[in-house]
């Protein structure tokens, strides 16, 4: 039994989706859940862009419901690849879903300055929340969609044509060595990484002859970088600042050229009926020392939540930095929430070292638990009404009824905090159609009292 589970899922990461569903669907007829909790997560990346432990959209959501979590929220760069598979798996194991898409846009306002993604002014991380389905083949919003993928292909072709003159020897090749590590064929800088340091091992061989090129090309000591390759994770994370970060080989300095900008990726996200969010790195930027006015500047512009990668700001070994990078969290939860702005938590779990999940119960985070569980619903609650009753967050439907942001935070907690849906129950919800089932999540909010 036990062997049988365990092939079941690994399965749940091969490449093939079909062997992916086959898995999923045997685990659910096995599958149990730890102590149910009030922990979530809703910013995995899979590996349909990068995720350290190479799990796939369903792995995420077993694993979602092996550890009893509240919810999962799947939120890879450039695409929606994975966008069914998670909701499909979230009925299957009944968990809490929802989807969204990140990518990295440039800021006029801030040109000059550190935003969110350290060492390039003016390039912000941003994301999409709340997706309902994948953007019909034709459509303005597939257009959209490839293009956030086609400009990220560009950048990563001169990322590699900008290192690949000063290793020669490990030269990569895009198509042949850094697709082949992904399942749809959507790279990221973490690829390109792992690419190089597998060439080196492929070119070099032996271990001492990897350890002296990497020692050379990292200006470490010999007998240091020979510990280092017992630490991949680690190892790449070196040549990530060596190769890729400011001042390394590849670097080059971003210019509004490099990203879209951020108002085009705001209006192709409500074009799509899924919610603008800004994301926020840790308060010690020269863009994010006034959080609130930078909250105020993206919500001028569409955007309607924001999202925090919490441990970032306390699991910190220096108490004074500590102290400041939680009194910089304390600062950007006040502000969204003055604002009515719901919150996005999660871990990303996009390199070794990062947690699962977010321990709400802590003894740093217990004190926003209260914002971000509201923020957890209400993104839960977009899923849902977004997909089934074709009522978006951003639609003018929902602005009418709920003509603030407050209410309409309430509205949408409310449906997000139900009891997962089945396969069976979201079978008859897309028999009823949006109108009665917009009915059905309202009577079912008042039958159960949540909230």
């Amino acid at each position: 039994m036990l062997d049988r589970i365990g092939f079941l899922v690994e399965q749940l990461n091969s490449p093939v989706y079909d062997e992916r569903r086959a898995a999923l669907a045997e685990l659910a007829k096995r599958a149990h859940s730890g102590a149910a909790s009030q922990n979530f997560n809703l910013h995995f990346h899979s590996f349909f862009s990068f995720n350290a432990e190479g799990w796939s959209p369903s792995r995420i959501v077993y694993e979602a419901r092996r550890a009893g979590l509240y919810a999962a929220g799947l939120c890879d760069f450039d695409v929606l690849d994975g966008l069914d598979e998670f909701y499909r798996a979230g009925l299957a194991l009944g968990v809490r879903t929802t989807v969204h898409l990140e990518t990295r846009a440039f800021m006029r306002d801030y040109a000059s300055v550190e935003i969110n993604s350290p060492g390039e002014p003016g390039v912000a991380y941003v994301m999409g929340a709340g997706f309902a389905e994948e953007p019909e083949e034709g459509t303005a919003q597939a257009a959209g969609l490839a293009g956030f993928r086609e400009r990220a292909r560009a950048r990563n072709l001169a990322l590699i044509s900008r290192i690949n003159p000063h290793v020669p020897q490990i030269a990569l090749d895009y198509e042949r060595d850094v697709l082949p590590l992904t399942p749809a064929g959507v790279a990221t800088e973490r690829h390109i990484v792992r690419a190089y340091v597998l060439k080196a091992r492929e070119y070099f061989g032996r271990p001492e002859a990897v350890a002296r090129f990497w020692s050379g090309m990292l200006g470490r000591p010999y007998e240091e970088t020979v510990v280092l390759l017992a630490d991949p994770a680690g190892l790449e994370e070196l040549v990530r600042a060596r190769f890729v970060k400011r001042g390394g080989l590849g670097y080059e300095q971003p210019s509004p050229d490099s990203f879209p900008p951020i108002e085009e990726f705001i209006r192709w996200t409500l074009s799509c009926g899924a919610m603008p969010m800004i994301t926020w790195l840790d308060g010690m930027s020269e863009g994010e020392k006034n959080g609130r006015a930078m909250l105020q500047n993206m919500a001028g512009k569409g955007a309607c939540a924001l999202n925090i990668i919490p441990d970032r700001n306390w699991r910190i070994s220096d108490p004074a930095a500590r102290a400041r990078k939680v009194a910089a969290l304390r600062e950007i939860v006040a502000a969204a929430d003055s604002m009515d702005l719901p919150i996005n938590i999660g871990t990303e779990m996009n390199r070794h070292g990062l947690p699962f999940v977010d321990d709400l119960d802590g003894p740093v985070l217990s004190e926003f638990k209260r914002s971000f569980i509201m923020g957890a619903n209400v993104m839960v609650g977009q899923a849902l009404l977004h997909r089934y009753a074709d009522f978006s967050y951003v639609g003018s439907d929902a602005q009418a009824a709920f003509p603030d942001r407050a209410s309409r935070n309430r509205f949408f907690g409310k449906v997000g905090a139900l009891p997962p849906l089945d396969e069976r129950q979201a079978d008859r919800l897309e028999e009823m159609g949006p109108e009665k089932a917009f009915d059905w999540f309202s009577d079912r909010t008042r039958e159960l009292g949540v909230g």
